[in-house]
């Protein structure tokens, strides 16, 4: 099948944990079918800037490099964090995600900094600075404890928890399990954050392989890694995500999940930036109508005043 390609080219971002989410569907590939493979690092916009992403056009800075990679034939095949694909911006055309893995653990956690004396949010002290990368967990930061102050801190993943503890900026910045557990720092969360109390980023623990449609074989072979439950439940997060055209910096937050009883459980939220504001919506459909009942979370957010929060949010 891939005789007339003697080395299949897996593009990714060249951040740690991105390259740890290559080399696992490389494993992958390499346990399924005797195909000689090789990773592509490719820096992004989104990876050199420092500054805000909106001014870059917010998450598609992650991605608009490694698409073109993919559309002019530089790779095969691109892997990505679900979470960090825009509801707002179109797949580029002729291209498609014939594999969503399994989805890891959703949940944010909180970690502290070396010789913070704290463990637990609760324990923090009014005015306590904290970190975070993310409009969606400063905005639920904010809305259950307002006394915080929350600051932007960027970077990847390690470089983020080694700063933590050199600058002793902040007392604790907030990540995902799943990420950390990736670039083998695990340890160092300190509270788990559920998701009642810190819903998800949509596509929160997912990695999304995605090629060029003309390429029948390879999304062949891609598809024999597709978790259908995964599937299901992005589906449904998307569909509202899309939905609600929401920009980059809209802090929008969504978790699909299968209940005990079989149904499709979705929760969506939109904030302001601040946590002051917020629509809240939690719906249930079977699992066959995952993009009906985005669909519907969505119309009931926008019904709820969604749309003039994301409106009112600045660029």
């Amino acid at each position: 099948m891939f005789s007339e390609r003697p080395v299949l080219r897996i593009g990714s971002r060249t951040s740690p944990m991105a390259m740890a989410q290559a080399r696992q569907v490389q494993s992958l590939i390499a346990e399924t079918a005797d195909i000689k493979t090789e990773i592509i690092g490719i820096e992004t916009s989104g990876d050199r800037w420092m500054g805000d992403l909106a001014e870059l056009g917010g998450k598609a800075a992650f991605l608009k490099e490694i698409d073109r990679a993919l559309l002019m034939g530089r790779i095969d095949i691109a892997v990505h964090a679900m979470k960090d694909v825009p509801g707002d911006i179109p797949m580029p055309e002729g291209t498609a995600f014939a594999a969503y893995l399994p989805r890891e653990d959703v949940r944010d956690i909180l970690v502290v900094r070396e010789d913070s004396p704290y463990k637990l949010l609760e324990e923090f002290p009014p005015g306590t600075k904290v970190g975070t990368s993310s409009v969606r967990r400063k905005a639920q930061l904010l809305k259950h404890r307002p006394d915080l102050h929350i600051d932007r801190v960027r970077g990847n993943v390690n470089t983020r928890v080694a700063r933590l503890d050199e600058e002793k900026r902040f007392e604790a910045i907030v990540l995902n399990l799943s990420g950390l557990r990736r670039v083998n720092l695990a340890h160092r969360a300190t509270e788990v954050l559920e998701p009642d109390m810190m819903c998800p980023a949509v596509g929160s623990g997912v990695i999304g392989v995605q090629c060029r449609t003309a390429d029948t074989h390879i999304a062949e072979l891609l598809r024999l890694f597709d978790d259908p439950t995964t599937r299901i439940h992005i589906t449904a997060e998307r569909t509202m995500l899309h939905g609600l055209k929401g920009r980059c910096n809209s802090p929008i937050a969504g978790h699909c999940h299968t209940t005990a009883d079989g149904q499709l459980s979705l929760m969506g939220m939109v904030f302001t930036r601040e946590g002051g504001k917020f629509a809240y919506s939690h719906e249930w459909d079977s699992l066959d109508r995952p993009a009906e009942l985005g669909a519907y979370v969505a119309a009931d957010l926008l019904r709820k005043g969604a749309r003039g929060i994301i409106d009112g949010i600045p660029d």
